[in-house]
């Protein structure tokens, strides 16, 4: 315990170095409830509300960016904001070109829609967006993909028949039936990559410890799981 603490008051001081600059939030705001743009043209959504939370509770000023999910890890190495907080996956292929904070959600299933219950994934064409775990998992099965470059994209793609399935987290799957009577959710599941984290420069270990024990005072408030709930975005942690 005196270990946790410590490492976690650490943290919190490294923060007060950040406290005078503004800190850019990285999203895609394409990917609800993640994060997507409300009406009135602002970032909104799960990792809107924990990300305003956690600058609080580091006492830092912080301003949100939308980028393409495609370029997101480049413009973040290159600069064009601090963080990524976009439901990115913790994966090791990621980590070895960005850094990662602690997980802020648990995995969350990937799932399945199609337009029939019983389409065939291993001679059909399923989708998924460009460069997540989702395009991954289909890739090493052995299937035919097709990516797209929005979450959007691979929807439309089922819809219009350029696809038999796509593929990606339950979460925005079900946001993404409604409206749309066709659409069935197979009961098949996938359970690939790690739990979803900040993105952080490799070069920022203190705004990432600072991240972190931002991120650990609400998990052990209670605050976090809340939070999930409140936006069904994954499940609680224990």
């Amino acid at each position: 315990m005196k270990l946790i603490l410590t490492t976690a008051a650490l943290a919190l001081s490294a923060g007060m170095a950040f406290a005078q600059d503004v800190v850019r939030m990285g999203t895609e705001g394409a990917y609800p409830p993640w994060n997507f743009l409300n009406d009135a043209g602002e970032v909104d959504g799960f990792e809107r509300e924990l990300g305003d939370e956690l600058c609080a509770r580091a006492e830092l000023t912080c301003e949100w960016v939308t980028n393409d999910w495609d370029s997101i890890i480049p413009n973040l190495v290159s600069g064009n904001y601090d963080t990524i907080i976009a439901g990115m996956s913790i994966t090791d292929d990621r980590d070895e070109v960005i850094d990662f904070t602690q997980e802020y959600t648990p995995p969350d299933p990937s799932s399945y829609l199609a337009l029939s219950a019983d389409v065939d994934l291993d001679g059909g064409v399923v989708t998924a967006q460009t460069g997540t775990i989702q395009a991954s998992f289909i890739a090493e099965q052995g299937w035919t993909l097709v990516e797209f470059a929005t979450p959007e994209e691979t929807i439309a793609a089922v819809i219009n028949g350029e696809a038999d399935a796509v593929l990606a987290d339950k979460s925005f799957l079900v946001g993404a039936m409604e409206g749309n009577a066709d659409l069935v959710m197979l009961e098949r599941e996938e359970m690939i990559g790690g739990g979803v984290g900040m993105g952080l420069r490799e070069s920022d270990t203190e705004l990432r410890d600072t991240f972190d024990a931002a991120i650990q005072s609400m998990k052990d408030d209670g605050s976090l799981n809340e939070l999930i709930l409140k936006w069904d975005v994954a499940s609680t942690f224990e």
